[in-house]
């Protein structure tokens, strides 16, 4: 009877493990093909406070590297939040990375919960996050930054993770490299991937399209340029993996998990970019 209670607790104790709590990290598998097409949001900032559905984001460009994040039960997270895109919308967590100005602030607006700094303090190695509010979930892979000077900071960026509920969206801020399996493993499986494509301040959209066949989202929301010019490029350059394109009327778009696209689908939400 104690061997069949040991195994019983051993295989249940796995099992929790594997299965981990409601707003996990996101898991490795593949992502279903449901076929149904995405969900072109109207409205600019609606808290989603009613939506019986948890796997689901509407998502705002505001400008520059900053994307609002708005989940079911009211939570909203600001991308790369400079105290100038986003200001004044009084998110509950904002992240950033400080490889210019336009990416971070050192004085935050008053009432945020969680305010996630993607770079290394003085003493530390690399930023460490991960925090939970109600459905959102946020933590962070560090990744390489060039320096000034043309050398690498070690852990300089990050990589942020917001999971809302089974959705699972991540930020590339300020990405100088090529990703390592290290990097895959800690990101699991990312639905939504907002991605820098000036080919310049971060790297080369050729690079940048390789990242994205790397981790293999099934959205890709294009960020960081300025005009039509820098996007018509990116479209060219991924080519290749014969995307969708979506030019939505707004900058706003909600997605959720059961609609995901059946094949890659850029939505220029951004649209000509800049701010």
């Amino acid at each position: 009877m104690s061997l069949r209670f040991s195994c019983a607790a051993l295989i249940a104790t796995a099992l929790a493990l594997l299965s981990g709590p409601a707003l996990a990290r996101c898991s490795k598998n593949l992502v279903e093909n449901f076929g149904s097409p995405l969900h072109l949001a109207s409205f600019d900032g609606l808290r989603l406070a009613g939506d019986p559905s948890a796997n689901r984001a509407v998502i705002t460009f505001l400008g520059h590297a900053s994307y609002q994040i708005d989940t079911p039960q009211g939570v909203r997270a600001i991308t790369d939040y400079n105290g100038v895109n986003g200001f004044g919308r009084h998110p509950d967590i904002v992240t950033m990375n400080n490889a210019h100005s336009t990416h971070y602030t050192d004085e935050p607006e008053e009432g945020i919960t969680y305010v996630l700094r993607g770079w290394p303090r003085e003493g530390e190695t690399e930023s460490k996050v991960d925090v939970t509010l109600k459905d959102m979930r946020v933590w962070n892979v560090p990744t390489n930054a060039r320096d000034w000077a043309g050398g690498v900071r070690i852990n300089g960026n990050s990589i942020f993770i917001f999971a809302v509920g089974d959705l699972c969206i991540a930020h590339l801020g300020h990405l100088h490299q090529r990703l390592t399996p290290e990097h895959l493993e800690a990101l699991g499986r990312i639905d939504v991937l907002m991605v820098p494509i000036d080919g310049s301040y971060t790297m080369g959209v050729p690079l940048m399209v390789d990242v994205i066949h790397q981790i293999e989202p099934k959205v890709v929301l294009p960020m960081h340029y300025w005009g039509r010019s820098q996007l018509d490029r990116f479209m060219g350059l991924l080519a290749p993996l014969e995307p969708a394109f979506i030019w939505p009327e707004r900058h706003t778009v909600e997605i959720a998990k059961e609609d995901l696209p059946d094949k890659l689908t850029v939505i220029a939400v951004a649209g000509d970019g800049g701010g």
